[in-house]
């Protein structure tokens, strides 16, 4: 049960920096270039969720039982 709860505290990490990841796209329009992108996305805080949510999603899966398909 832990690594369920483990597995979707992950997915929630990720869905949550993916988005934020996608928001902040927003400002290539504007005039950023893609390193001025990356440069902004790795001062935020909240764009590391994506990597720790992945990170926690890994281990999470390999920790699940295996359950067999009829």
């Amino acid at each position: 049960m832990g690594y369920i709860l483990l597995f979707l505290i992950g997915f929630g990490l990720t869905v949550s920096g993916g988005v934020t990841l996608i928001t902040y796209l927003n400002f290539i329009p504007a005039g950023l270039s893609w390193l001025d992108y990356f440069i902004f996305i790795q001062g935020r805080i909240e764009c590391y969720l994506f990597p720790i949510g992945i990170i926690i999603l890994a281990i999470a899966i390999n920790k699940l039982p295996n359950i067999p398909v009829k």
